[in-house]
């Protein structure tokens, strides 16, 4: 595939390389994805095409997470190490994130506030909303990091479905940022946020997994776990709020079907 030759050319089969080049990808979709915000001025947070859209996004989003968290990430690490190191991996994924959103003040736009009381007066909605953001994409720049120090298939598939659900994801970042600063610079600018902090994490991820093999197994579990975590605990329950369900459940289903296309295109 024509895809994978290039970025495989571009990467040098250097894994940071290839961690910087998909989760810069994922950032610019992310980046695009929240442009549709500049026609929603004027529109509330109340209203149903504002939280149509955002239900949409987070389920195909969420679609596309849990398919890739297992063919990219789960299988390959069971497939090439085994059991226990990925599955060590899967749960200490999920229970950092657990972790990380009880410890962390942060503003979901159907949910509400989330974290330690004492901060919610503090800080102000939008970075609230933010703080959600970046923790909740994390867990896919961590995923491409460590996709990306296993091998190359795997991580341009990986790295390829979370740029496609990342579009989707970013109009879902830009929206609830509107909705509470009003402002669409910022709502941009946080879609941008988002994307970047992947980056950030991605190569991070890369630069480690890289440096000590024994880490990598655990690694990916890691990765998966905090995906699939994040789509159970916060994206799907996001989406079963306004009204929505049929349509997010749809959604879901759609990006779920995307990935396993694009995973085998790729095989």
């Amino acid at each position: 595939m024509i895809v994978v030759r290039v970025i495989s050319d571009l990467s040098g089969n250097n894994a940071v390389l290839l961690a910087l080049i998909l989760s810069t990808l994922a950032m610019l979709s992310t980046t695009l994805g929240g442009l549709p915000v500049l026609i929603m001025r004027g529109k509330r947070a109340s209203d149903r095409s504002f939280s149509l859209l955002v239900d949409l996004g987070l389920g195909f989003s969420s679609g596309v997470m849990v398919v890739a968290s297992f063919t990219s990430l789960i299988i390959p690490a069971i497939e090439e190490f085994g059991l226990i190191s990925p599955l060590f991996g899967l749960i200490a994924g999920a229970l950092s994130v657990h972790l990380v959103n009880s410890v962390i003040p942060h503003e979901h736009l159907i949910k509400g506030y989330e974290g330690p009381s004492q901060a919610a007066k503090k800080l102000k909605a939008a970075w609230l909303v933010a703080l959600a953001i970046i923790i909740h994409n994390l867990p896919e720049g961590l995923s491409i990091g460590v996709a990306s120090a296993f091998g190359l298939r795997d991580a341009i598939a990986l790295g390829l479905a979370i740029a496609i659900q990342d579009a989707p994801e970013g109009l879902a970042v830009a929206l609830p940022v509107y909705a509470t600063s009003g402002r669409v610079a910022r709502a941009l600018f946080y879609a941008w946020l988002s994307g970047f902090s992947e980056v950030v994490l991605a190569v991070i991820a890369a630069s480690l997994t890289s440096l000590s093999a024994p880490l990598l197994p655990a690694a990916m579990g890691f990765g998966a776990g905090a995906m699939i975590y994040v789509v159970s605990h916060e994206a799907l329950p996001e989406t079963h709020r306004s009204g929505h369900e049929n349509k997010a459940t749809l959604s879901f289903f759609t990006g779920f079907v995307v990935m396993l296309i694009l995973d085998t295109m790729l095989g």
